[in-house]
């Protein structure tokens, strides 16, 4: 298990810190205080090109080797980061078509990190210069595990670029997906509005227009800007397994929050990495749903430091932030909740971002593990020093463990790119809006959930939920058939299957390509305004336990082979069904034709746990979060109260806490922001208790 933080050695030379006779000075103080609050891992300089290459081919990492010789007799290891987050400004003044261009073609200026372009052939050739430089200076290092590379690729809406580099390398994929321009033509849908092309040259970038740009190309255009990141990434990443193969790359993701393909990142990397911003979220499942899709990502040859399964989280913030509107305190505990939640999902390795508040920079005020004076005698140090003796307690068991999860939500970036363009059915309905009912509703019953891409093989699990994927390939349609087909259970929505990967409606029927698993055809939509509801008459078949209404969008279906659960009250389609099921081959196919309250997805997990055979973790309050990780006959069991209130669990037989040795019987009161990791040993194939 790795517990760290993020340093930044070049903010602690003289003149912030040290002498003029020892600048560096600061440094071995430093390695004190983290072997003391239990730290065995650092990441450092993904921000240091300037200092690595002052002056164009004049290079010095010597000061980062003596660094990582002080972590070396402290027994830390160390993560180094690509530099090219943050070209030099030398670098940028030579060559400013280095520089990234916006959707208006206004250049983006230096100064700054992310200043660059990512088609830039310019840029490409002086980040292998440094990256080769790099892992020929610091490669060999005993210190060094891993490598970041980049930090936060696509940050600041620099996933897209507008450059005249851009639009060559953006024809030359156009060119390799269609071959020839009347394929563009035709499946691009340009004959509407008469934009048709003549020749490759001819098909613009969407830069601000008039009005909207056609949505195919568009969504080729994100597809497009993807590929462009994943490519740089994977260009250093190959570049660092030639010249240092023994150690594994990563980089540190945004859960979401960038315009890439997460999976297709994912697979260019050696382990996944999160930064994280658990702590200011308002539920614990928005907390739980970033670590539970970042260990989803790589589920498969992961090669992470010390040949663990998991995910790292490579940032985890440790105090508050400086970007709010308002930038309040960590109460005492909450980080160290929260690195439980992250740890009991499958989380490996954690480093806590800063480890010393900054003097300088736009960053000064955002809270580090040490505050600006360093003493070591402040409320978060001690907090994260008590973590770091519980976690070498736990390292131990928590060694081989990971996630099982029976259950799966499906997402694919194309789609979610697809639904946030405009001329959408309503402006109001949000795809991750969407998702996060059915997570929320299993999160809340303590149910272990993967993510994957319809593409993925879903045989291993219990119930796939597939939440409006309105963008869906033939290929995916046909894997979610072979996926009931062999005895699944697929829980699909509205605005399912409206059209393919050319973002071409079918003119066979919705959902397209799904007809026949799901036993009917959708014939009509009606998106309902906010704040207005059609209401559910459910049959005997479905025990809902509220009145449930219907929200934001009502499906006008025709049934064919499909039994009907719920039916709708009001307007003309009244009496016609709003949720269905379908027996296909082996499994079942069942269809919700409408958005509900939270309620009813409540009641959806309630009745799909009877019907699948899905058992609980433990038997806990509801608003105890539990999370499991698992080996051979060991099952490790995290129990979190996110409550500011105390919670009383009984234990209906014994259960020992690694965190204080107590064995548990009966009533315990857990306290508020309070964490138990239990251990249960069982029997190979008996199930949970």
């Amino acid at each position: 298990m790795y517990f760290g933080v993020d340093y930044h050695p070049e903010h602690w030379v003289h003149p912030y810190a040290g002498s003029t006779e020892h600048p560096e000075a600061r440094w071995e103080r430093d390695a004190q205080l983290m072997v003391a609050a239990g730290v065995n891992v650092v990441r450092m300089g993904e921000f240091v090109w300037g200092l690595y290459e002052p002056e164009e081919g004049r290079y010095d990492f010597g000061w980062m080797w003596r660094c990582m010789d002080i972590m070396k007799l402290a027994g830390i290891k160390v993560v180094l980061g690509t530099p090219t987050a943050a070209p030099p400004l030398w670098l940028s003044r030579k060559h400013p078509q280095v520089l990234p261009l916006d959707e208006q073609g206004l250049a983006l200026h230096e100064g700054t990190r992310h200043a660059y372009c990512m088609n830039s052939d310019v840029y490409w050739e002086y980040s292998r210069k440094i990256v080769t430089e790099l892992a020929g200076a610091l490669g060999k290092h005993p210190q060094l595990i891993a490598w970041q590379i980049d930090n936060g690729i696509g940050g600041h809406k620099t996933e897209f670029s507008f450059n005249e580099e851009s639009r060559h390398d953006w024809h030359a994929w156009l060119r390799a997906k269609y071959e020839t321009v009347a394929n563009a033509n035709d499946l691009l849908g340009l004959r509407f509005w008469g934009q048709v092309v003549t020749d490759w040259d001819e098909i613009p970038m969407p830069m601000v227009a008039p009005t909207v740009h056609n949505p195919a190309l568009v969504l080729d255009w994100m597809r497009f800007s993807s590929d462009t990141c994943i490519a740089y990434v994977k260009m250093q990443a190959d570049l660092l397994r030639e010249l240092t193969p023994q150690v594994p790359a990563t980089t540190n993701l945004r859960c979401l929050s960038r315009h890439y393909d997460h999976f297709d990142m994912a697979e260019v990397l050696d382990f996944v990495s999160l930064d994280t911003y658990a702590t200011l979220q308002r539920r614990p499942s928005e907390n739980a749903v970033e670590f539970d899709i970042m260990r989803s990502l790589r589920k498969i040859e992961i090669k992470a430091p010390g040949g663990e399964e998991g995910f790292w989280v490579i940032e985890q913030k440790a105090g508050n932030v400086n970007w709010q509107e308002v930038n309040s305190l960590l109460r005492p505990g909450v980080v160290r909740l929260f690195t439980y939640q992250l740890l009991s999902r499958g989380a490996t390795g954690v480093l806590y971002f800063f480890w010393r508040s900054p003097r300088i920079g736009p960053e000064k005020f955002y809270g580090g593990v040490l505050t600006h004076d360093g003493r070591g005698d402040n409320r978060v140090y001690r907090e994260i020093s008590q973590l770091g003796e519980e976690i070498k307690l736990l390292a131990p068991v928590l060694r081989g463990t990971k996630v099982v999860a029976e259950t799966c939500i499906l997402y694919s970036h194309p789609n979610a790119w697809k639904l946030r363009q405009p001329q959408q059915h309503t402006r109001h309905f949000r795809l991750w809006e969407h998702v996060m009912l059915f997570y929320n509703a299993l999160h809340d019953r303590n149910i272990p959930v993967d993510f994957a891409r319809p593409t993925e093989d879903l045989s291993k699990y219990k119930i796939v939920f597939a939440p409006s994927l309105h963008l869906l390939a033939g290929g995916e349609a046909d894997l979610l058939k072979l996926y009931v087909q062999n005895g699944g259970t697929l829980i699909a929505t509205f605005n399912t299957g409206l059209v393919d990967e050319h973002d071409m409606a079918p003119d066979n029927g919705f959902p397209h390509d799904l007809i026949d698993l799901f036993g009917l055809e959708v014939q009509e939509f009606d998106p309902i305004p906010p704040g207005e509801e059609n209401h559910l008459v459910f049959k005997a078949a479905f025990p809902a336990n509220h009145l449930h209404g219907a929200r934001l969008w009502c499906d006008v279906i025709e049934p064919k082979e499909c039994q009907v659960l719920a039916t709708f009250s009001k307007d003309f389609y009244a009496g016609r069904p709003a949720m269905t099921i379908n027996n296909f081959g082996l499994g079942r196919a069942i269809y919700l034709g409408f958005m509900g309250q939270p309620a009813f997805y409540q009641d959806l997990v309630a009745w799909l746990r009877q019907m699948c055979n899905l058992f609980p973790l433990l038997k806990v309050p509801d608003n105890v979060e539990v999370s499991m990780r698992q080996k051979e006959d060991t099952r490790l069991y995290f129990l979190l109260n996110h409550q500011g209130t105390p919670v009383r669990i009984t234990f209906y037989k014994p259960m020992h806490d690694y965190l204080t040795g107590n064995t548990f019987t009966g009533n315990y009161d857990l306290p508020p922001h309070g964490v138990l990791v239990l251990d249960e040993h069982m029997a190979k194939g008996a199930p949970p208790t």
